[in-house]
């Protein structure tokens, strides 16, 4: 488990996914607006199931990182390409000048199923996560991130199964995990022990997202196997019809999860946006991250 809590204010980071719509690119811009300032240690750009949004990730994480000098991570996964394919596109994120991916075995496409479908390796592809990093390893000195899940993902047969296969990405060369969201911090930090003890040492920071919607998180959860509080479930019963205050709800259950977190020594966040700012701006606030300069506002698109 972690130690005593820190003083510095917390390293955040943020996650977007590519925008479908012109009028959905405009939000996506003007959340990067606004969690421009606090001057992230990365954001990163998500892909889509089977890899279908990956010419939109490659666009948003240029973008990104050309526009507002903050590091941008773009989310690689095993679906839907070759080896080759997928050097091949790393080595023009590279050249792009962009340093950090978020390797991951990705979901099938939803020709397949989708997420919860049944995933089989694509012929001379990455078979898996693992199999991802080592061959990012061989294409350049990429920083790597990787998903670890607290509560064990859905589709590992154990949770001793699901540990040494984080392990096994991180012997492969992944510098960081990234959890995947969670409401319980004990879940959490039981998760921190069995990894040290597994004799995995690099950081794994807590995925948090904020709810916006109650019932969608509920769904969310379902799929991912992240349990679900009956104390959280009481504090929004009945705010469905009642936004305003459901705001407030969600940005104090999300800021006293950080500060629990943070109590314990955690100093790294990972933020789950939904292309949305205005949640994750009051949490950062609340956890003593704020705008440290006026960042260059993002560029109208071509």
């Amino acid at each position: 488990m972690t130690s005593a809590a820190s003083s510095a204010a917390p390293a955040v980071s943020f996650e977007f996914f590519p925008p479908k719509t012109e009028k959905m690119e405009q939000s996506l811009w003007q959340a990067i607006e606004r969690l421009a300032p606090l001057r992230p240690a990365f954001v990163s750009v998500t892909y889509g199931a089977g890899g279908s949004t990956r010419e939109r990730t490659h666009a948003t994480v240029c973008r990104i990182q050309k526009e507002t000098g903050i590091p941008a991570a773009a989310h690689f996964t095993c679906v839907g390409a070759t080896r080759e394919e997928i050097d091949s596109i790393a080595r023009t994120y590279w050249e792009a000048g962009i340093r950090h991916l978020v390797a991951l075995r990705g979901d099938p496409p939803e020709s397949a199923g989708g997420i919860g479908g049944r995933y089989e390796p694509h012929p001379g592809g990455y078979a898996y996560a693992a199999d991802l990093v080592a061959g990012m390893r061989e294409v350049a000195d990429f920083e790597i991130s990787v998903a670890a899940y607290p509560e064990t993902h859905p589709e590992a047969p154990s949770a001793q199964f699901d540990l040494d296969n984080l392990k096994r990405k991180v012997d492969a060369g992944a510098t960081r995990a990234i959890t995947q969201f969670f409401f319980d911090n004990d879940a959490y930090f039981r998760f921190l022990d069995r990894c040290a003890a597994a004799g995995i040492h690099v950081p794994i920071v807590p995925g948090i997202l904020p709810i916006t919607n109650f019932a969608r998180a509920v769904e969310f959860a379902g799929k991912c196997n992240a349990s679900v509080p009956q104390k959280l479930a009481d504090t929004f019963d009945g705010l469905d019809s009642d936004p305003e205050t459901r705001h407030l709800v969600a940005a104090t259950v999300a800021a006293e999860q950080c500060q629990a977190l943070q109590a314990q020594g955690v100093n790294d966040f990972h933020f789950y946006t939904l292309n949305r700012a205005d949640l994750t701006v009051a949490i950062c606030r609340m956890l003593g991250v704020k705008a440290k300069a006026a960042a260059p506002s993002p560029a109208p698109a071509a």
